[in-house]
């Protein structure tokens, strides 16, 4: 079998070349190698919306196959949630795109963004890997959750040099070079705009008074933040601020940790408490009142949690699903009642139970298998995944009770049903065979599968006589035609493996053919006399009848039969002396 094979598709190339000339000619320099490694993998590059049609690669060319073993092993795609992305041309050997990819849609944030689905060929079977790899192209722009709803602060105008004022942060779609790279505000002679780049690359961005505001002269102020990302053409994305500047509030809430961490366990109830915050402000009276708050966050976090805004408790408030995501990081608001506002950061683990049973699914069954098929044959390919993790998401598969057959692990997540022993029609012919997947999760779960194997008939038996010789009595002066005995044999194949023709071997008696004397019906075995006999002339001889079955080639077995001819008193006395 092949290598593990990695391909840059030449529809990644020719976009390539087209941007990089946009931008300036002759920085993109493009190598296509192929790695062989001893899974045989195949791994394709493509940037994302790509017209359907476009060629992805040449999946012949790339594993070394003749296109015609493609059309004989009938070559086709199966397994993966979105195959329907690509198209198998087995006419030509090329892999196609069969619908538009839209990376952002297919993976979101997660980079870089592949698929994987396999290839399979049969007589005899293979099972190769695909994964394509879809590249971003700049496509979307940064976008401010509430772009048409300006930011509003209310800031006094005794707030100190340096009190930073968390703005919203914009999201792009787009990853790599082309997502959110830098934020600008609008010029102004109070605030510069600072960033902080979160253990998942996400930024957060704040607004940080660098020189006071006095209310007397400039009660409010118009700004506006510009999210802009690094792609070429650049595009970005803004929302306006509004700053209202109030008096004497000159203490903002402060934390006392910059990050809480936390765990949780997936399938917790809504309600249930997961950590709580705390926040103090300096100030007295309404000033030092604090109100806690989850900021708006990127993704799924702000439809997990919620939180007391008086006892800052954050609770449970959607479904947890390990399987969907396992961490969560919520930025906490304390707001006080001057607007001015401390943040802090909790980071929230997901842990792990087993609550996915292991999913079988067939790819591939051979039914019937022939009784003299090798032991090694490949009976069955099964895909078995779990959803859970570790442990959790590690299965083995057996086959239940004492079969000819055993499992073994392929791919990942693959596993063939093996003929382990010589088959045999005639003893077994038909096997209801059961297969469990069982994870090693506490308690465990399992899931199982059964397939009916049919054996079909070789010709590996010759037809038997019940016994290795017979005898036959016949009285002389028979009529012709008479029926003097009857062979029978038996063949445990079956069809036209057992179907029986009885064959009167060519012998002497006396020197003449054995059909001179007898006949021998060929479905029947019937033996009858073709002439009536004279015990006087012959009184016994012998001959030999072969049962042959219908196969190819056709096995058969002879047997002995012995014809006694018994006397008449048809002849009178003759008186031989004296002579008359």
């Amino acid at each position: 079998m092949m290598g593990n094979i990695k391909c840059v598709s030449f529809a990644w190339i020719k976009w390539r070349l087209f941007s990089g000339m946009q931008r300036q000619m002759g920085l993109l320099v493009f190598l296509l190698y192929f790695i062989y490694m001893a899974d045989a993998q195949i791994r394709y590059s493509v940037p994302e919306e790509l017209k359907k049609g476009s060629v992805i690669g040449n999946v012949a060319q790339n594993l070394g196959l003749d296109v015609k073993r493609l059309r004989t092993g009938r070559a086709r795609i199966v397994t993966g949630e979105n195959v329907h992305y690509t198209e198998l041309n087995a006419d030509k050997g090329i892999l196609l795109v069969n619908e538009r990819i839209d990376r952002e849609q297919l993976c979101g944030e997660v980079t870089p963004c592949s698929f994987s689905f396999e290839m399979i060929l049969e007589n005899p079977m293979e099972l190769h890997r695909i994964t394509v790899e879809v590249l971003d192209i700049n496509d979307h722009a940064p976008v401010f959750p509430s772009k048409d709803k300006p930011i509003r602060f209310e800031v006094s105008e005794l707030a100190a040099i340096g009190v930073q004022f968390p703005l919203q942060t914009a999201e792009d779609l787009d990853v790599g070079q082309n997502a959110l790279k830098d934020y600008v505000l609008s010029p102004n002679d109070n605030f510069i705009v600072k960033q902080h780049v979160n253990t998942d690359g996400s930024k957060n961005v704040e607004m940080v008074l660098q020189k006071a505001l006095d209310r007397e002269q400039r009660p409010d102020l118009h700004l506006k933040l510009i999210a802009v990302d690094g792609g070429t053409p650049q595009r970005s994305g803004s929302v306006n601020i509004d700053v209202t500047v109030l008096d004497a509030n000159d203490n903002i809430p402060v934390f006392n940790q910059s990050v809480y961490k936390a765990s949780v366990v997936e399938n917790t109830l809504k309600g249930t408490s997961v950590i709580t915050v705390n926040a103090t402000d300096a100030d007295s009276g309404s000033n030092g009142l604090i109100s806690f708050s989850l900021s708006k966050t990127k993704g799924s976090a702000a439809d997990i949690f919620s939180i007391d805004n008086s006892t800052g408790i954050i609770y449970v408030f959607g479904e947890i699903d390990f399987e969907k995501q396992r961490r969560y990081e919520v930025r906490v608001e304390a707001k006080d009642q001057g607007g001015l506002i401390g943040t802090s950061k909790v980071i929230v683990d997901v842990v792990d139970i087993n609550d996915n049973a292991p999913v079988i699914s067939v790819m591939s069954f051979s039914s019937p298998i022939v009784e003299n098929a090798p032991t090694g044959t490949t009976v069955a390919i099964l895909n078995i995944k779990d959803a859970d993790s570790d442990k959790n998401g590690q299965i083995k598969c057996s086959v239940v009770g004492k079969l000819p057959f055993r499992i073994e692990s392929s791919l990942t997540n693959y596993y063939n049903l093996i003929l382990d022993e010589d088959l045999d029609r005639e003893s077994v012919p038909e096997y209801n065979i059961t297969l469990t997947a069982t994870d090693f999760g506490n308690p465990p779960l399992s899931s199982l599968t059964q397939l009916r194997l049919t054996v079909s008939d070789v010709n590996d038996n010759a037809p038997l006589f019940d016994k290795s010789s017979y005898s036959a009595y016949v009285v002389e002066n028979n009529p012709i035609g008479y029926s003097i005995f009857s062979v029978n044999a038996r063949d445990s194949d079956w069809n036209q493996n057992s179907r029986i023709s009885y064959i009167l071997e060519d012998t002497q008696v006396g020197g003449n053919p054995v059909s001179v004397y007898v006949s021998l019906n060929a479905e029947t075995g019937v033996l009858r006399a073709v002439r009536s006999f004279d015990y006087e002339h012959i009184k016994e001889f012998q001959l030999v009848v072969k049962a042959q079955d219908g196969g190819s080639p056709p096995l058969s077995s002879n047997v002995t039969v012995k014809i006694l001819i018994q006397d008449q008193n048809d002849n009178p006395p003759q008186v031989l002396y004296p002579v008359q």
